[in-house]
């Protein structure tokens, strides 16, 4: 079987701290998953996929078209897009009233306009606006374009380069037992291009299998590599600046720590383990400190995290995409 290896997409930088006193505590949740509303829950530390679908095509780019004249002679280029005001970040749902699900889908209805102008509806990420942590804010606009027919390729096209889906592998950060919902927090999947957090409609989470690290450097963040196993483990929910939620289709055979819920005013700066699967398979354990603790931060983060483990720092030069979660010696935890 072809083994298909990806990078992450964006930073699935899951650092759940595990803080002094006897709980776990549980903060900067995002509305879409929120805190789980438990006494305990499974640590984490085990890799997973995920593959999903955007909601609506996200433009990512613009191409210029070799235009014809109306004589069939090739013109100076011209980006129809563009020029009607649609912005790289910009989420297409509609074409002339008609939701659009797929890069094909909008291909399609480019090519049949026959060099009419068409109608797209665009979702336009806006400023936060007092937005709780976690959320974003779209505004909805109109936008019209008229196609262009290229005179290499001798189809109607608008210069928009577009995506419709993507994949990543993070690490889990807990599991509430019984429902086994999941958490994967630190901040989304972000789209590679574009740096933004990718809207999502739906998503599948699969078993993945580490395959190297890419040592983080100045500059570079470096990133966890793998490649995803056959079948469907879980399903992804949502996708916000605090991190990825979903549902396991069942308990993975890995998550035996359970550990208590408490309050992000429990974390405290000192010594922590960071839990994270490297290229050996298992989940392994990590020295780090936490500094820089501000409770009172309303974002989604709070805290710093610093590498001590020599063997970490040897391996990864640090955190890397697609890490962690700790815990301190007293085997108390924060979900951050």
């Amino acid at each position: 079987m072809k083994k298909t290896y990806i990078k992450l997409l964006g930073a699935l930088l899951t650092l759940a701290i595990l803080v002094g006193g006897s709980t776990v505590a549980a903060a900067a949740a995002p509305a879409s998953g929120g805190a789980p509303s438990v006494e305990e829950v499974y640590v984490g530390g085990m890799p997973f996929g995920v593959k999903f679908f955007t909601e609506g095509v996200l433009v990512v780019g613009f191409c210029d078209v070799d235009a014809c004249s109306g004589r069939g002679e090739a013109q100076a280029t011209q980006n129809p897009a563009r020029d009607a005001g649609i912005r790289i970040k910009d989420l297409i749902v509609k074409v002339n009233g008609s939701p659009v699900g797929s890069a094909v889908a909008l291909t399609e209805a480019v090519e049949k306009c026959n060099g009419h102008p068409i109608t797209l509806t665009v979702k336009r990420l806006t400023p936060n606006g007092g937005r709780k942590a976690g959320q974003r804010g779209y505004s909805e606009v109109t936008v019209t374009v008229k196609p262009v027919l290229s005179k290499s390729e001798n189809r109607y096209k608008t210069g928009v380069w577009v995506r419709d889906s993507g994949a990543g592998i993070g690490t889990v950060t807990y599991i509430v037992p019984g429902t086994n919902a999941f958490a994967g927090l630190g901040h989304g999947i972000c789209d590679g291009d574009t740096g933004e957090l990718i809207p999502m409609q739906r998503g599948q989470v699969t078993d993945v299998t580490i395959s190297g690290v890419e040592r983080g450097e100045v500059g570079d963040p470096g990133a966890i590599k793998g490649y995803f196993n056959p079948g469907k483990t879980g399903t992804l929910l949502g996708n916000t600046d605090c991190g990825v939620f979903g549902i396991f289709s069942g308990l993975p055979a890995s998550a035996t720590t359970r550990l208590p819920v408490g309050k992000r005013q429990e974390v405290r700066e000192g010594d922590a383990t960071i839990l994270c699967t490297l290229d050996n398979g298992k989940i392994g354990t990590y020295n780090v400190k936490i500094t820089g603790v501000d409770t009172s931060a309303t974002g989604s983060k709070c805290f710093s995290i610093t590498v001590t483990d020599p063997a970490l720092l040897a391996k990864t030069g640090g955190i890397v995409q697609g890490m962690g979660v700790c815990y301190n010696r007293d085997n108390t935890v924060k979900l951050e």
